[in-house]
């Protein structure tokens, strides 16, 4: 390293103790916490990245509508090795009618993986669904995913309602 670059290390301005003890703090709610979601929701059309996207105001949908999800996992686990800290999660879904019955499913058809020098601990899950030849009624979607690398798995299931056509 040359002497700018060790001049522009010393200067960086350190965070207080007060602030590393949160950060410390975090983490070990994080590992504790197992997969979970601080937000689950249909959208308006899809998320541009975290935090960035439109709810739906309401969950009635049309035959030939896709449903787009945006969800935000936590707790997640984290694969160190050579400097960096890799996540990986899966995606599974169900779509029920409300008695129960699965009318369609698939396994591990989303995977949500990184890597990076720090923990990603801001992560959007974008979903886009497109279920056609639905009779008007109510549904619900189940969608399952895994932490690969932490070993837990959560599910979020949205109910929906499908209009008829006149």
């Amino acid at each position: 390293m040359g002497v700018a670059g060790a001049a522009a290390q010393s200067d960086t301005v350190q965070p207080s103790d007060a602030f590393r003890d949160a950060l410390a703090a975090y983490d070990q709610a994080w590992n504790a916490s197992g997969l979970a979601f601080t937000k689950v929701t249909f959208t308006d059309g899809g998320a541009t990245g975290y935090g960035q996207y439109t709810p739906r105001t309401n969950t009635v949908f049309t035959d030939e509508e896709a449903l787009t999800v945006y969800a935000e996992p936590v707790g997640y686990g984290f694969r160190e090795g050579d400097g960096s800290f890799a996540y990986e999660l899966t995606a599974s879904f169900r779509l029920l009618n409300l008695s129960g019955q699965v009318l369609a499913e698939q396994d591990n058809f989303a995977t949500f993986a990184g890597e990076g020098r720090t923990k990603k601990r801001e992560l959007s899950a974008a979903l886009t669904f497109q279920f056609s030849g639905l009779p008007a009624g109510d549904y619900q979607l189940e969608t399952r995913f895994q932490d690969e690398i932490g070993g837990s798995q959560s599910t979020v299931t949205l109910p929906f309602s499908v209009m008829g056509t006149n």
